[in-house]
C-alpha cells in the first residue's frame, strides 16, 4: 500500500506492507528512504485517525505518527507562521527587520485583495500603522465575518455559558449626562446648522461667542467613549434580578467613539470607531481580588484558544491611581505590543457616583452581610482582536508541486470557528445544469445547519484547480468541495483541505454530518 502527499509544507510518500501479522513502514521523503519500525497490525489500526480532524496536529494523518522518526520527518518541515519565522529564524537585526517587513506587507496585501480589509485609496499609503491607529477605511466583508465569529464566540463563552451573566443594551448617543460631563471627556453631537449659525453670528462679541459655543456643547448629547457608564447604569434592575445576590454580572458588545488625530503635526481630529466586549462583574470587596485572578485567566487562555502561535498573547500587572490592581492583556504585532484588553478593579467609588445618596438601594448579599459591591471592568476590542488574528494566522508554506517549489504557498489558517467561509463549492467536469442543480441543493442544506458556503459555481470565469486552490487558502476556506460527472454516477465528490491540503472522496450524503462534527470538535481543542 502507498501513500502521498504533502503536511505542513512537507511532500512524503509511505509504504505499508503486510507481514503476516505485522506492518512495515517506509518513509520516502525528499529523495531519503527508511525503514521505521516495524509493528502490530492491531497497534497500528487502534491509533489510524479521519484525514482533516480539527486543527491540524501531526497525529490526524493516517498514520501511527507516536513513532520518533514519523515525527522527526514530518514535523521537521512543518511550516511557520510567517510571523514567527520572520522573528526567530534570522541571523541578523537586519535581517529580522527586513523579513518582518515583507510578511507583514504580505499579509496587507492579501488581507485586502481577499476583502478582509478595505482596500485605500491609490494615491494613499498602505500601511498596518493606519489600522493600528484607527485611521483606516474599516473592515471588508470577510473582515466584518471574521469580526462578527470572534464576538459570538466572545458572546458564547461570556454570557451563554456562564451563570449569572445579563445582557444589558445602551443607546450610543446619550442626553441625560451632557450637563454633568465635563466637555473634554467625551465626542459630542452638534447639529451643523446650529453650530454653523453661531459663528456666522456678526453681532456676537469673541467672548459672547466663546460663551454661546460652550452652552450649546453642554446641553448637546454625547457619544460614549465605553460601555461601563450604561453597565452602572442598569446595575439596580439587575440587582433586583438576582435578589440582591452577589455575585453577578453584564455583558454588551457595541460600538464606541473616540476622537483620532490625523497626524500628530497638527490638532485636527475625526470621529473613530471601535467594537468593544464589555463584561463589568459586581462582587463583594472581600473577593474582588479572587474574581480578578479568575477573569484574567479566563480571558488569557480564551484568547489563546484560537491563536496557532498562543504565546503571543500576554497578560501584565499594574496598579491605578487608587492603589488597586489591574492587568492588561497584549498581542505581539510586528510592530510590537498592542492592549486588546483591560481588566479594571474600579471598586465601589464609580457606583457611589452615578447614584449619589442611594447607597441602601446599592447592597448587595454577601453570605449574610449587606455590601455595596466592588466593580471588576474587564473590557476587550473586538477590532484589534480581528487585526491579531489575521496576524497569528498567516502562513507561507512550500508549494507541494514539484515545479513551484521555489514559490511559497500563502495560506491564512484562522480557527475553524472564526473563519468567515467554512466550505467553498465547486464544479468540475461534466454537464454544466446537471452539476449546478446538485450545487444548489448541497448549498441549501449546508447553509440550513449552520456551515458558511461559498458558491464558486456562479463564477463564470473559468480558472485551473491550482488557482482556485490558491484563492480559497488565502480566504481561509477550510475545505473545498469539488463536485463533477463523478457526483452525478456515485454521489461521491472530492473534499480538500485547507491545513493538510490531502483530498478525499466522500459521498455527499456524509458532508453534512462530517463538517458539522469537525467544526464543533475545533471548539473544544
Amino acid at each position: 500500500m502507498l501513500l502521498s502527499g504533502s503536511f505542513c509544507g512537507c511532500c512524503f510518500r509511505v509504504r505499508i506492507g503486510a507481514r503476516g501479522s505485522r506492518w512495515v513502514l517506509w518513509v520516502r521523503q525528499f529523495g531519503l528512504s527508511r525503514g521505521l519500525k516495524v509493528v502490530r497490525r492491531g497497534w497500528l489500526d487502534s491509533r489510524r485517525l479521519p484525514v482533516g480532524a480539527p486543527w491540524m496536529h501531526a497525529q490526524n494523518l493516517r498514520l501511527p505518527v507516536e513513532l520518533p522518526g514519523v515525527q522527526s520527518k514530518l514535523l521537521g518541515r512543518s511550516s511557520i507562521p510567517a510571523f514567527a519565522k520572520a522573528r526567530f529564524h534570522t541571523s541578523s537585526h537586519s535581517n529580522a527587520g527586513q523579513q518582518h517587513s515583507e510578511a507583514a506587507e504580505a499579509l496587507l496585501d492579501i488581507c485586502e485583495r481577499r476583502h478582509f480589509l478595505r482596500r485605500r485609496e491609490a494615491a494613499q499609503q498602505r500601511t498596518w500603522d493606519s489600522y493600528r491607529k484607527g485611521g483606516h477605511p474599516g473592515f471588508g466583508p470577510l473582515g466584518v465575518e471574521l469580526r462578527k465569529n470572534l464576538a459570538a464566540q466572545w458572546w458564547e463563552t461570556t454570557v451563554v455559558f456562564r451563570e449569572q451573566v445579563f445582557a444589558v443594551e445602551n443607546p450610543v448617543h446619550d442626553s441625560s449626562e451632557a450637563v454633568e460631563a465635563p466637555l473634554g471627556e467625551n465626542l459630542r453631537v452638534v447639529p451643523s446648522e446650529t453650530f454653523w449659525g453661531v459663528l456666522e453670528n456678526e453681532d456676537l462679541s469673541k467672548q459672547e461667542l466663546l460663551v454661546s459655543l460652550k452652552k450649546m456643547l453642554k446641553v448637546s448629547g454625547t457619544l460614549r467613549g465605553s460601555l461601563l457608564h450604561g453597565a452602572l447604569e442598569q446595575y439596580v434592575n439587575c440587582l433586583e434580578l438576582v435578589n440582591k445576590r452577589l455575585p453577578f454580572g453584564v455583558a454588551q458588545i457595541g460600538v464606541c467613539f473616540q476622537a483620532v488625530k490625523n497626524n500628530e503635526e497638527d490638532n485636527h481630529v475625526r470621529t473613530g470607531e471601535r467594537t468593544m466586549a464589555s463584561l463589568v462583574w459586581y462582587s463583594s470587596a472581600r473577593t474582588a481580588g479572587q474574581w480578578l485572578d479568575y477573569w484574567l485567566r479566563q480571558r488569557l487562555q480564551w484568547w489563546r484558544k484560537f491563536a496557532m502561535s498562543p504565546s503571543n498573547f500576554s497578560s501584565s500587572d499594574y496598579h491605578g491611581e487608587e492603589g488597586r490592581r489591574g492587568s492588561n492583556i497584549y498581542y505581539s504585532f510586528p510592530w510590537g505590543e498592542e492592549l486588546i484588553e483591560t481588566l479594571r478593579n474600579l471598586g465601589d467609588t464609580k457606583l457611589l457616583q452615578m447614584y449619589p445618596g442611594k447607597a441602601s438601594q446599592l447592597h448587595g448579599r454577601d453570605g449574610r452581610k449587606n455590601v455595596v459591591p466592588h466593580i471588576l471592568s474587564v473590557s476587550g476590542n473586538l477590532d484589534y482582536g480581528v487585526l491579531a488574528y489575521l496576524c497569528d494566522c498567516m502562513h507561507l508554506t512550500e508549494n507541494a508541486l514539484p515545479r513551484k517549489k521555489a514559490f511559497q504557498r500563502k495560506v491564512l489558517r484562522l480557527h475553524p470557528c472564526l473563519t468567515p467561509i467554512k466550505v467553498a463549492l465547486d464544479m468540475g467536469r461534466g454537464p454544466t445544469t446537471e452539476l449546478r442543480q446538485v450545487c444548489q441543493g448541497l448549498f441549501s442544506e449546508l447553509l440550513e445547519n449552520g456551515i458558511s458556503v461559498w458558491p464558486g459555481y456562479l463564477e463564470t470565469m473559468q480558472s485551473s484547480l491550482e488557482q482556485l486552490y490558491t484563492k480559497y487558502d488565502e480566504m481561509s476556506v477550510l475545505f473545498t468541495i469539488l463536485v463533477s460527472d463523478a457526483t452525478l454516477e456515485s454521489g461521491v465528490v472530492q473534499l480538500r483541505s485547507r491545513d493538510t491540503t490531502m483530498k478525499e472522496m466522500m459521498h455527499i450524503s456524509r458532508l453534512k454530518d462530517f463538517l458539522t462534527k469537525y467544526i464543533s470538535a475545533a471548539k473544544n481543542v
